[in-house]
């Protein structure tokens, strides 16, 4: 099984997704470059990713809980008016992997409505392009924590870690992977975080393209 994230890894979105949370923090007040926003939420369920940010560490933050409403609303507003696409191979990765018996998961740190629009704005449906999505909503504990990722494995009675890759663009994807014990965890150079921004997490490759997985798997 493949779990892979989807912005910025499956899902060509040119960053929308830090561009809004930035602009929605820093209408509440704040002042962030692109750059520390992506630093300290790339990846992470996006409401935590507003606290570790804006440092409103408090869960029942009311401050944090209105700029997460609002980037809900702002994100789907951009989505509907983005050209948004399969990142470059992943269509015929896809294929590849099922030919191989080799399961296809997506997990994400949007919430299932943000996640499931995504889909069908791309048109991706379960048993065809991919076989599960399992998004920051359906788990307790998000990324790092390897709940979702354990969660799917559940999902398909697979009992046993290596039998899992993780594939994501950011740091704490790569973590999430290794609190797995997943066989690979895989940094991508096509989304939010720099490959020296990701080396930092220690992943077992990093790529710059989905093109290359497929040949590292083979190895395994």
């Amino acid at each position: 099984m493949i779990v892979f994230d989807m912005a910025g890894t499956t899902v060509d979105e040119d960053n929308i997704v830090y561009k809004t949370l930035r602009k929605v923090i820093n209408q509440a007040g704040f002042d962030f470059q692109l750059e520390e926003v992506i630093a300290y939420g790339a990846g992470k369920e996006k409401f935590q990713a507003i606290k570790d940010i804006t440092g409103l560490k408090d869960t029942n933050d009311e401050k944090a809980y209105l700029i997460h409403q609002a980037f809900k609303q702002e994100l789907k507003n951009a989505y509907q008016h983005l050209a948004i696409s399969a990142q470059p191979g992943a269509i015929e990765l896809f294929k590849t992997l099922k030919e191989n018996g080799i399961l296809v998961v997506l997990n994400t740190g949007f919430n299932k409505d943000t996640a499931e629009f995504i889909l069908n704005k791309l048109d991706w449906k379960n048993g065809k392009e991919i076989d599960f999505l399992i998004t920051a909503s359906d788990v307790k504990n998000n990324r790092p924590f390897p709940d979702m990722i354990l969660k799917a494995m559940d999902h398909f009675n697979i009992m046993d870690p290596k039998e899992v890759v993780k594939i994501g663009d950011s740091k704490v994807d790569i973590k999430e992977g290794q609190n797995a014990a997943c066989l690979l965890s895989i940094g991508i150079t096509t989304g939010a975080q720099s490959r020296d921004e990701m080396r930092k997490a220690n992943p077992d490759y990093i790529i710059d393209s989905l093109e290359e997985l497929f040949p590292i798997l083979q190895k395994y």
